[in-house]
């Protein structure tokens, strides 16, 4: 099966450091013109628009480009932008073990809010408390020329200031705990979608009921637990079904379905066309 178009960080990158590229909005669409379709990363990616109109699409979800919006895609989201006029604003790129040396936790990222993979938490617009501040962390690694460390340190500083003004304080541990289960419950849905489609078995893996799994799910997301299975099933059809090369029929297999009428079945039911009439649509 052909895989879909993933964009490596060496082919977007300004080639100083090989683990992350910060560079101005305007000069970056200048080199990198050709991306105007549909593609993955291989890295993590965000984007500060100081000015500027247009949209632009993360995992099949459009927004319209205002002052002061950034947004966050892990690797796999697929992206794809409509910008119009100039562009203003920064751009930065960097790999997944750009913290490896400098952090305890290996699960810093994914513990961030807007790095959780949903859509919903990666967009957003800055607060105007906080936008010259952003703005001159950003323009100080722009023109850094103190190495490694002093941009790692700079991007932690930043990204905990803006996680924190956007996940609420925690008063009481029972709320800090359930974060950590809905987080650890995303994880899970991540590495095993495919295969596993029961609430009922995410519970077991996090060691609480179905009920508690639900109601978690439904206070913190709005969601139930079988909803954000299903999305998750969803987005991942969506994401081959632009790609040409892969046909329902094997897009069912790789989503592991029984087969293909199934999966066609499963498909309109939640986005309500068939997959061949979202393929069209795209």
């Amino acid at each position: 099966m052909a895989k879909v178009p993933v964009i490596e960080q060496c082919s977007v990158s300004d080639k100083r450091n090989g683990h992350i590229m910060i560079e101005g909005l305007e000069t970056y669409l200048q080199r990198n013109a050709n991306l105007v379709f549909p593609h993955r990363h291989n890295f993590y990616h965000f984007v500060l628009f100081t000015a500027g109109a247009g949209n632009h699409s993360i995992d099949f979800e459009r927004f319209e480009v205002e002052p002061w919006q950034i947004y966050f895609m892990s690797p796999g989201q697929i992206h794809i932008w409509d910008f119009e006029g100039e562009m203003k604003g920064y751009v930065v790129n960097f790999h997944k073990d750009l913290f490896k040396n400098t952090l305890i936790r290996t699960d810093y990222l994914s513990s961030l809010s807007f790095f959780s993979g949903l859509v919903r938490d990666g967009v957003f617009v800055v607060e105007e408390q906080d936008r010259e501040l952003v703005r001159e962390i950003l323009e100080r690694l722009h023109d850094n020329r103190q190495g490694i460390d002093y941009v790692t340190s700079s991007l932690f500083y930043l990204f905990n200031l803006l996680n924190l003004r956007r996940t609420p304080s925690f008063t009481a541990e029972s709320n800090s705990y359930n974060h950590t289960l809905l987080r650890n419950f995303l994880n899970l849905i991540e590495a095993n979608f495919k295969t596993m489609r029961l609430p009922r078995a995410y519970a077991a893996l996090l060691y609480i009921t179905p009920n508690h799994l639900n109601a978690l799910c439904k206070e913190l997301l709005g969601q139930s637990a079988g909803e954000l299975i299903r999305d998750r099933v969803i987005l991942e059809a969506k994401r081959l079904l632009i790609i040409k090369d892969y046909s329902v029929a094997e897009i069912a297999y790789e989503l592991n379905f029984n087969d293909n009428s199934y999966f066609t079945k499963f498909f309109k039911k939640v986005v309500g066309v068939t997959p061949e009439e979202f393929r069209r649509h795209q």
